[in-house]
Formats: C-alpha cells, structure tokens, sequence
C-alpha cells in the first residue's frame, strides 16, 4: 500500500487553530488527477495542494477543492511555502508554476521563521455588466457596489457592521456565475475587510483567502490613495493579511504554521 506524508498548515495564522487550513503534499510527480482529487474530498478543507520539482528549478503546484482543481489558491500557496522552508529545509525564497502563472514567496523581513511574503499577480477588478438579477435577493436591499474578476463577484457594502452582520443565503450564492461571492467593506480598525463564500465549490465560507485580495489590494488601493494596506478578513476563523499594491503585483504578507503531520495510505 503506497504511503505518502501529508501535512496540514494554518495558513495566515501565527498559532494553530487560527488563518486557513490547507493540506498539502509534495510529491516526486503528478498521482492521477482522479487520485488528487479524491484525496482532497477526504481532507474535506477548502484546500488541498500538491506540488513536484519543476523543471527549471522551481515548484509546479496545483489545488484541489473537495469537489475540483481550482486555477488559483492563495493560502494554499503559502502552506506550501512553509512546508518546504520549515519542513524539508529548502532555502531561499520560492518560485512556483501554477495555471495563473509563476506565484513567488519569499522570507518575511528580518528572516523570521513561519513569515512570509506572497507575491501575486494584480487581477484588477472589472466591471460587472448586468448585475445578476439573484444578487437583488442574496442582499435584499442592502446598498451596495458590485464589481468581478475572473472567478469572483465582489460587494460592496456600506460599513464593517453590515458585513459582519451578514447572512448569506448559501443555495443562492451557489447559483452565481462565476461561483464565488466576495463581500468587502471600509475597516473599523483595518483599511478594509472582506468575507468570501463559494458553496458551489464546497465551500460555505472560507476563513482566508489570499487569492482575493489580488483583487480587493488594487481596489481599496485606488479608493483610499494608497498602497499599503491592512486588510481583515471577518471570518469566524479570521485572519490579518498585511497588503501592499506593487506595480502590477500584489504583496501579502503573513504567517504560517504546522498543524499536523501524517502518513496518508493510498490503494494499490
């Protein structure tokens, strides 16, 4: 019976229990896609990643979702990181491979371990056309500001409050296209705050998500003139994620730590 470690880190989090899990392996090659997939619907976190040696001296990396490989995953890209800076002891700052194209993360100032800064492409945010006519009933009348990227339908809403304060209607939000719904609002004691629901992906509401700040940097960016930001997200998890708009990437810093380690038994 094939044997593989495993191991599980909260990610933008400097203490366990905190940020956002992620599974992650790091493997000789690719296991069949099928296998990856199954072994991210046991996990059943929001995600899984899997990453291999490249061929130019960096890391290919994918994520799984519980029910499908996704084309960008933040956090997991930092479990990543940290599982081969403080698990297998590879040096240096790390360049990975990914569908969105190469994500780089590098040692946080001072070389503090568990620290670190991911370096993402700057996905500004664009308008959404037609606004989904179920958006009018997921926020039954609540005033708002809608715009989108790729994979994600933003809201803004008016006040930290009224996000906090939100409950989504999760079989609606399921219906969007695309999938995931970000809600975002100006911060009581951070520049601006978010909460993120994908349920058609299997997940209710994620704790932190790296991701979508490639998208909410820029924006809060421009509406606040500057590009240093502190961002929260108000998950019941929750996590502080330190922001920085860089030309046409964008820069988030955090911690990470290990959860667990583990041996995963595979069929033969």
């Amino acid at each position: 019976m094939p044997r593989l470690t495993m191991y599980q880190v909260d990610a933008f989090a400097d203490r366990v229990f905190g940020g956002n899990p992620a599974a992650v392996l790091i493997l000789d090659d690719w296991l069949p896609a099928a296998v990856m997939q199954a072994i991210a619907e046991e996990n059943n976190l929001a995600e899984t990643a899997f990453a291999r040696p490249g061929s130019a001296g960096g890391w290919d990396l994918r994520w799984f979702t519980p029910t499908h490989e996704v084309n960008f995953c933040g956090h997991a890209t930092l479990a990543t990181a940290h599982v081969l800076a403080a698990e297998r002891g590879e040096p240096g700052d790390l360049a990975f491979a990914t569908r969105i194209g190469e994500l780089r993360v590098t040692r946080g100032e001072g070389g503090v371990a568990g620290d670190y800064v991911l370096d993402l492409p700057c996905l500004r945010p664009e308008p959404i056309g037609n606004e989904p006519p179920v958006l009018a009933r997921i926020f039954a009348g609540l005033p708002r500001r809608s715009f989108r990227n790729f994979e994600n339908i933003f809201v803004e809403l008016a006040d930290e409050a009224a996000l906090r304060a939100f409950v989504p209607d999760l079989t609606a939000i399921a219906t969007l296209t695309p999938p995931g719904l970000v809600i975002t609002a100006r911060g009581e004691s951070h520049d601006f705050v978010s909460r993120y629901f994908v349920p058609a992906e299997g997940i209710p509401e994620d704790p932190v998500t790296g991701s979508i700040h490639a998208t909410l940097v820029p924006y809060w960016a421009d509406k606040l003139g500057r590009s240093e930001l502190s961002a929260f997200q108000c998950s019941k998890r929750g996590g502080h994620l330190r922001c920085t708009l860089a030309g046409d990437r964008v820069l988030i810093g955090g911690s990470a730590v290990t959860f667990m380690e583990a041996t995963i038994r595979l069929p033969d």
